[in-house]
């Protein structure tokens, strides 16, 4: 175990890979909006009071809230949280009035929307398509070599030279989408099956568990099924493929987000393994600490989440607004202010909520409230 980096270095790096994640989520929600004739009246990285500022040419004033734990746009005429026209909207000058974000067509708006989250995706997409280029992609065929003594995968019965055709349902063709698979699932009961002698043989497998800490004594389990690569093989990967692997590979980082957040709904995950903002400072601290690469990589895995999370069809997040969009389609009309301004008091509420639960979380893991009980027993 390594000392851990100290707080002014942790600071350095949770500001600098949120700020700018936040910056490029309501930039492009900004761009949209720009492209369409809206005109934003702030813009704004981090909530509360401005620290720092200035106002452009077309009226939009650009700010540092002293809270960096997000950020907002906010288009001219945008007067209620579910963006309806309200009394003092109708009250604008025509030209003036065609301007603002309720004034556009709904396709457009949902554009504007979701210009954000998909942003941040395209990011996440672009530093993996790059870390490929620079270093390549493993595409090892999932054919075992080594089997571990006792492993999940010795119980099972699984041989030397069997090709793993899928696991779960899923189907499988690198070994790393194996390995991918199983780490999510410790402890889980699964069927495997695996091409033998030209046929193939449906195998029972309990994925095992395995206890780890990284090098600053952080502690977490995966899942292990105990097989190696029979032959491992590393390819070069051009500048037309690097694209195409950079949305494979940020597909399979969101579709590991969908099988854990599911895994926590079904209690097969607990709740205690969800961070919040100090453990996001406490990761990216660390992986500063390691070198560029390791922090790049991180902010890729972020804005993945950020967009994903985004994304959500819960009300006062983007995802919300689209789904409010999707209704407006199929209805013809929009539901009512009032309802929307109670769905998204419940978001607002269930937010609130969930910030709270993994600040907790957090405070727990830097070992608070087992200091508290400490003093109090």
């Amino acid at each position: 175990m390594i000392e851990a980096p100290g707080i002014p270095l942790t600071v350095i790096a949770f500001l600098l890979l949120l700020g700018p994640l936040v910056f490029i989520h309501e930039l492009g929600h900004y761009l949209a909006g720009r492209w369409f004739g809206v005109k934003a009246d702030e813009f704004s990285v981090g909530f509360g009071r401005e620290i720092a500022g200035f106002t452009d040419r077309r009226g939009t004033r650009w700010k540092f809230g002293w809270l960096p734990l997000g950020g907002y746009v906010k288009f001219a005429g945008d007067m209620s949280p579910a963006s309806q026209p309200t009394a003092d909207w109708l009250q604008l000058p025509a030209a003036e009035r065609a301007r603002t974000f309720q004034a556009k067509p709904l396709w457009q708006r949902a554009i504007i929307v979701a210009a954000g989250p998909f942003i941040n995706l395209a990011l996440a997409v672009l530093i993996l398509a790059g870390f490929a280029l620079a270093y390549g992609q493993s595409t090892t065929p999932p054919v075992v070599g080594a089997i571990e003594p006792n492993s999940a995968a010795a119980k099972a019965g699984v041989r030397p030279g069997d090709r793993i055709a899928s696991i779960g349902g899923t189907g499988i063709e690198r070994f790393d989408e194996l390995k991918m698979y199983a780490a999510l699932r410790p402890g889980e009961r699964v069927a495997l099956n695996v091409v033998r002698d030209g046929s193939v043989n449906t195998l029972p497998l309990t994925i095992g568990t395995l206890k780890q800490a990284d090098r600053w004594g952080n502690a977490y389990q995966i899942g292990r099924i105990g097989i190696g690569p029979a032959e491992p093989v590393w390819s070069k990967v051009s500048l037309v493929e690097a694209p195409v692997v950079g949305v494979r590979r940020t597909g399979e980082i969101i579709s590991m987000m969908v099988d854990t957040i599911g895994q926590v709904i079904t209690g097969r995950r607990s709740v205690k393994e969800m961070g919040g903002p100090l453990r996001i400072a406490q990761v990216s601290g660390q992986q500063l600490s390691l070198g560029w690469p390791e922090f790049v990589s991180l902010i890729a895995m972020i804005s993945i989440n950020l967009g994903f999370i985004n994304l959500l069809p819960v009300p006062i997040l983007d995802g919300g607004h689209l789904m409010f969009y999707a209704v407006e389609a199929v209805r013809r009309r929009p539901l009512g202010v009032r309802a929307q301004e109670w769905a998204f008091r419940g978001g607002l509420a269930a937010i609130l909520a969930l910030m709270l639960l993994v600040t907790i979380n957090d405070l727990g893991a830097f070992g608070l409230w087992r200091g508290i009980a400490g003093l109090i027993g």
